[in-house]
């Protein structure tokens, strides 16, 4: 969604993964008829602080700045089950399960979180050379964050939400620290509700897209269905080219907050 929006409208767009195979099928399919470019970079791991470093000095190497920043890695955690008649059983249903471990919680706020803290502090420089380089502008970071990090139920995965709360965090603190620094660097995110995605899902087909039925959201969701590619476009390309906003962090989400409650 996020790569095509950019390239469509003229961007030189370099994506990554860790699928190699992945990056390469969304070249070969979208990377024709458009304004802007796909490349792909050879596939990494955007939790890995080696792997971030050797991605910036590639763009480093080709570019010499980066306009445009997404952070868009996530995975969801093990989900448990809150809803309980009595605390015996919670405690069996949340500390007692197998599902419930230290290490689902650090692996999902690995790739949700610390991706993004590595990510953005290593491309620091070449934000600012973008700022530098184009009068008016500033570089800018567009983190994508989830509607679980602000609603107030778990929706039986206590780790994502929480650690998509934290990205939202993260966002508003790196946008205050780089301001307080006085770097021209803008940090906001976005907070999609239900998406089609690989992780919503659980699978993309042929042309690396995925499906999710609406009857399943029309009452769940008060937009009665679940979110589409121009949703999602309208919301990054806003995000992008305002120049006055920074640390801010933008529902798209059909109203499903007011319907779940914050």
């Amino acid at each position: 969604m996020i790569t095509q929006t950019l390239a469509v409208n003229g961007a030189k767009v370099y994506i990554v993964g860790r699928t190699q195979s992945k990056l390469d099928r969304v070249v070969s399919i979208y990377n024709r008829d458009i304004e802007g470019e796909i490349i792909a970079l050879p596939a990494a791991d955007v939790s890995s602080k080696d792997d971030v470093r050797r991605l910036a000095d590639e763009i480093t190497h080709r570019e010499g700045h980066l306009c445009i920043l997404v952070n868009n890695a996530g995975i969801t955690s093990q989900t448990v089950q809150p809803e309980s008649s009595t605390a015996e059983e919670m405690k069996r249903n949340l500390f007692d399960s197998d599902k419930s471990t230290a290490e689902d919680w650090l692996q999902t706020y690995q790739t949700d979180v610390v991706s993004l803290f590595f990510m953005t502090t290593a491309f620091l420089p070449l934000l600012q050379a973008s700022t530098e380089k184009h009068h008016g502008w500033s570089g800018t970071v567009v983190n994508i964050g989830s509607i679980s990090g602000i609603v107030k139920l778990a929706q039986h995965h206590f780790a994502y939400n929480a650690a998509k709360a934290a990205a939202h965090h993260l966002t508003r603190m790196l946008a205050g620290e780089i301001a307080a620094a006085g770097h021209k660097i803008r940090v906001n995110a976005i907070a999609p509700g239900v998406f089609p995605s690989e992780m919503t899902a659980g699978e993309s087909d042929e042309f690396q897209k995925s499906h999710l039925e609406k009857g399943k959201y029309e009452k769940k969701v008060p937009a009665g269905r679940p979110g589409r590619d121009i949703d999602m476009a309208q919301a990054v390309l806003g995000l992008v080219v305002n120049q006055y906003v920074s640390g801010q962090i933008v529902v798209v989400d059909g109203g499903y907050a007011l319907a779940m409650g914050q």
